[in-house]
């Protein structure tokens, strides 16, 4: 064979790579990639206490990823090291704020408080393949004092929002539609008389895209919804092989939030976008996102020069360069439960590899209906069986140990 013809069957077997869920490979990625997403999680539940900075948590929560995956993955591919590292930049976002809070050194908002509401956001890729999480808790007096749990409005809203994400998670299964899931997640919501937040999306990822075409809206807009702008989302079927981030926000409120005063401090480079920017600063940032954050959503914290990062945003947001994610608020007042976990199709059908169990401080005297009542059940029998065999297992090998 000739050196051409090397060169056309090098390149025929690398565009024949496969990148879904039938590579053992590429599984095995998601999964370490799903055991520092808790593990991150698990250390920022830890953290959330009276006196702790926003700033302090997010950096805490960067630390932990980077450290993780600083021991995987580290032999060379076609000589080329493995990416991998944040996938979606660590948020914690306080009370009336729902999501997207990553703020910069400079204009840190002040220490949690006990009772305080906090929502955690995050995600971490190896080699492109992405897990996603958020949690909601309440922070406690100290480390060995947990919340009383006496906020039933709070509560309710809670159990809701975990609920929702379980039984959604459960739905998206080969076969079933977007509409299958959106109806599931308006069930749980109206059984417990709260509002899904109408901004919020589930969606599919694949490698290196965080946002697939394939999305889940939390509630079918109405016609003054649709008169107003808001689109619908296209029906899509779920297939065995893919990924999706399930991710429900509940509120107490009307779900119709809005941007506040925070400064958006997160992005993602818009790839099928060019534009010749005119300004230094623009043309830096936009520079420092193509080497640094290509395809993933990034936060400005992460550049050196924060004062050219603010100015040279703008510029780049403007000509649609970089897509904004804003943080976005309810009302004050308003209690809001965000809840997000990562959910692998597989051939033994779906499984939920991120996301922490829900604080158990979280309470509520409604209970589900009956639909949900049984998947809920269904849900807590499997993972029954599971830990028990899982315990056998470590019983076994302890024994021949």
């Amino acid at each position: 064979m000739s050196s051409d013809e090397e060169s056309v069957g090098s390149n025929a077997s690398e565009e024949e790579e496969i990148t879904d869920l039938s590579n053992s490979d590429v599984c095995t990625k998601y999964q370490e990639a799903s055991k520092i997403v808790n593990l991150a999680l698990q250390g920022l539940v830890q953290q959330c206490l009276p006196g702790a900075k926003v700033i302090d948590l997010c950096q805490f929560g960067t630390t932990v990823i980077d450290a993780s995956v600083a021991k995987l993955y580290n032999k060379k591919v076609n000589g080329q090291p493995v990416e991998k590292g944040v996938a979606f930049p660590v948020c914690i976002s306080v009370n009336d704020i729902v999501c997207n809070h990553s703020p910069l050194a400079s204009e840190e908002l002040e220490p949690l408080k006990e009772g305080d509401i906090v929502k955690i956001d995050l995600g971490c890729h190896i080699d492109g393949y992405i897990s996603v999480a958020a949690h909601t808790l309440v922070v406690p007096a100290g480390p060995d004092s947990p919340p009383a749990g006496d906020d039933e409005v709070l509560g309710n809203v809670a159990v809701a929002g975990y609920n929702a994400m379980l039984v959604a998670a459960d739905a998206i299964k080969a076969g079933a539609t977007n509409a299958d899931v959106t109806k599931a997640v308006e069930r749980v919501a109206s059984n417990y008389g709260v509002s899904p937040i109408s901004t919020v999306r589930m969606h599919q990822m694949k490698r290196f895209v965080i946002d697939g075409v394939k999305e889940v809206a939390l509630k079918e807009p109405t016609a003054d919804e649709l008169e107003e702008g808001e689109e619908k989302v296209p029906e899509c079927t779920f297939e065995q092989g893919e990924v999706y981030a399930v991710d429900v926000a509940l509120s107490t409120g009307d779900g119709k939030v809005r941007p506040g005063t925070l400064r958006t401090t997160v992005f993602k480079r818009n790839v099928e976008t060019s534009y010749k920017l005119k300004m230094k600063a623009s043309r830096y940032v936009l520079s420092e996102v193509d080497k640094k954050f290509p395809t993933l959503p990034f936060t400005l914290r992460h550049f050196e020069e924060e004062t050219q990062a603010k100015m040279g945003v703008q510029e780049c947001v403007a000509h649609g360069l970089l897509t904004p994610y804003p943080c976005l608020h309810e009302k004050a007042g308003e209690k809001v439960a965000h809840f997000k976990c990562t959910v692998l199709l597989l051939p033994s059908g779906t499984s939920r590899v991120t996301g922490l169990d829900m604080p158990e401080y979280f309470k509520t005297d409604k209970t589900p209906d009956e639909e949900t009542g049984k998947v809920l059940a269904a849900i807590a029998e499997k993972a029954a069986k599971k830990a028990k065999k899982k315990a056998a297992k470590k019983k076994k090998k302890k024994a021949s140990s």
